[in-house]
């Protein structure tokens, strides 16, 4: 059987035409203005999926970046201040040798004990340093300074617990070095190279021109010399890892990106062909269709 083909049934299919082109003009141009061939969740589901999985995967390695990047920081920091301590305790050492003498006079060996004391200070100074507010020798109580203004500083108890920062997926590094581990045990007695110990028997030989005592501290002035060594070194490999992990984050940044930006991004180039086509199609379809619908025999009889 033969369909007649009315004028209705082509305006019909000429408005549906025209309205696909205008559709898909109109998507371009959304594509254009915002760079994105994905805009809505109609126009690609199966992209947007991915596409939410990596700006999902993007912000979880931004923060591990920002983690990463305040663990350098502080390994840093840590750096710093050893660095300072070392060379305290390196004029500490000179100082005792010199003091160790019998030749010095009673002059000598004051001005030697008041740079002692001095050193002391400075010593102290470091113990309490501070990184954006936080006392890093103390622990997790950051917030409290671990050697206080008026406290016998070889009797403080610090704390000891770590800071511990996610540096990955699953991947934590603790960050600290604990006052102990870098200034000595609690040394109420006074007896082991806690170095305030140190300072503290010192100043009291050199007071009393105790040559014989002056002599016996040099030995744990060089002890303590070496376990802050120990614990820069430990700190200097932290610091590798950090770096490391700093590294490996960009790439996963930067690969990330890339996935996200093919998901994603649309071509501006294929773009800008594809919707200069599409306009003249759309006025080819006008002009045809201005053709195709001649005036019906309706029209000649009004």
């Amino acid at each position: 059987m033969v369909m007649r083909v009315t004028q209705g049934m082509t305006s019909a299919q000429l408005i549906q035409n025209l309205n696909t082109n205008m559709r898909k003009m109109a998507m371009q141009q959304d594509q254009t203005s915002t760079g994105r061939k994905i805009n809505k969740p109609s126009d690609d589901p199966v992209g947007m999926t991915y596409g939410l999985r990596y700006r999902s995967d993007l912000a979880a390695n931004s923060q591990y970046q920002n983690n990463v990047s305040a663990t350098v920081s502080w390994l840093e920091f840590y750096d710093s201040q050893l660095d300072q301590a070392t060379q305290v305790l390196q004029r500490v050492n000179d100082l005792a040798v010199q003091g160790s003498t019998g030749t010095n006079t009673p002059e000598s060996l004051e001005s030697i004990n008041k740079e002692i004391l001095e050193l002391k200070k400075q010593m102290t100074d470091i113990a309490n340093s501070s990184f954006n507010g936080k006392y890093v020798f103390n622990g997790q109580l950051y917030d409290q300074q671990p050697y206080p203004a008026g406290a016998d500083a070889k009797a403080v108890t610090t704390d000891n617990r770590t800071v511990v920062y996610e540096i990955g997926q699953g991947i934590t590094m603790d960050v600290n070095l604990s006052a102990e581990k870098v200034f000595g045990a609690t040394d109420a007695a006074g007896t082991t190279d806690n170095v305030f110990a140190v300072f503290d028997r010192l100043s009291a030989a050199l007071g009393s021109a105790s040559y014989t005592g002056v002599n016996a501290e040099i030995a744990k002035v060089k002890s303590r010399m070496d376990k802050i060594s120990t614990a820069r070194a430990e700190n200097g490999a932290k610091t590798n890892r950090a770096e490391l992990m700093q590294n490996r984050l960009d790439e996963m940044n930067v690969g990330l990106t890339t996935l996200q930006a093919k998901t994603e991004d649309a071509d501006i180039e294929k773009l800008y062909i594809d919707s200069t086509i599409s306009q003249n199609i759309y006025q080819a379809s006008l002009s045809v269709g201005a053709k195709i619908i001649t005036p019906s025999l309706v029209n000649f009889l009004n």
